[in-house]
C-alpha cells in the first residue's frame, strides 16, 4: 500500500504544495532562459522548465489517486504567493543571480529536502514506481547543483559575494520558514517531526546563506556588492 488510508488526505495536501512549488519553478525557469548570459545556461534552463512542468503533471495525478473527493480549487500558500512576487521582482529588474538564489538554491533545496522524505517513506514500505520517482528527485538534485555551480561562478568573476548572497536570502528564507510551520499539522498527522523537515531543508543551503554579521544591510552597503545591471554582463 502506498500510504495508509488516514494519510492518503495529508499526503496529498503534501504534494498540492509541490505541485504549486513545480508550477512557480517552471514559470520562474522559463523566464530565466530569457536573462541567461549564453546558450548552455539558456538550454538547461529551458530544459529545466520542461522538466518542472512534467513534475506538477505527476503531482496532480497522485493527489487525484489519493484523495479526488477532497480536490477543490485552492489559492497558493501566502508565503509561497509572497515568494512568487519576491521572484518575478527579481525578474523584472533582470537579477539573473538573485532569480538563481531564490529558485536553484532556495526554493529546489526545499522541495529536494521533501522529496528525499517521501522517497525515504516510500522506499520502506516498497511502494511502486521507484524508477520514476528516483528520476524526480534526481532532476531535482540536478537544478539544484546547478544553481550552486552558477552562483559560486558569478561569485568568482566578482558579480557578487557571499555577503550580499546571504543578504539577499533572508527574506526569501523567512517565507520558506514560514512555509514549513503552514504544514506543521499534516507533518505531526503522517508521523513526522516538523522541525526534521525544517531542518532538512537547511541542510541542502550553502554554509555561506548562514546569517552573519556580514549579511547586515550595513555591511553589504560598506562593500557595495552586487549592482544588479552588473550581474547581467
Amino acid at each position: 500500500m502506498l500510504v495508509y488510508p488516514e494519510e492518503r488526505v495529508p499526503v496529498a495536501r503534501l504534494l498540492a504544495f509541490l505541485e504549486q512549488g513545480e508550477r512557480l519553478a517552471h514559470d520562474c525557469a522559463q523566464a530565466q532562459a530569457g536573462l541567461a548570459p549564453d546558450g548552455k545556461t539558456r538550454r538547461f534552463l529551458l530544459g529545466q522548465a520542461r522538466q518542472e512542468a512534467v513534475h506538477a503533471v505527476v503531482f496532480q495525478g497522485v493527489i487525484t489517486w489519493l484523495a479526488p473527493r477532497h480536490l477543490c480549487p485552492s489559492p497558493l500558500l501566502p508565503p509561497l504567493e509572497r515568494y512568487r512576487a519576491l521572484i518575478d521582482r527579481a525578474i523584472r529588474e533582470r537579477n539573473f543571480v538573485e532569480t538563481l538564489l531564490a529558485e536553484q538554491i532556495i526554493l529546489e533545496g526545499l522541495g529536494e529536502a521533501i522529496l528525499a522524505r517521501i522517497e525515504e517513506g516510500l522506499a520502506k514500505r516498497g511502494a511502486a514506481f521507484g524508477r520514476l520517482r528516483r528520476i524526480l528527485l534526481r532532476q531535482e538534485e540536478a537544478h539544484h547543483a546547478f544553481g550552486c555551480r552558477a552562483l559560486n561562478r558569478a561569485i568568482a568573476e566578482g558579480r557578487t559575494s557571499p555577503a550580499e548572497l546571504c543578504y539577499r536570502a533572508q527574506r526569501y528564507l523567512v517565507l520558506t520558514d514560514a512555509m514549513v510551520a503552514t504544514f506543521s499539522d499534516l507533518f505531526e498527522s503522517i508521523d513526522e517531526d516538523p522541525s526534521a523537515w525544517a531542518t532538512d531543508a537547511r541542510s541542502y543551503l550553502p554554509s555561506w546563506l548562514t546569517p552573519t554579521e556580514s549579511c547586515q544591510p550595513s555591511a553589504v552597503s560598506r562593500q557595495g556588492f552586487l549592482n544588479p545591471a552588473k550581474s547581467q554582463r
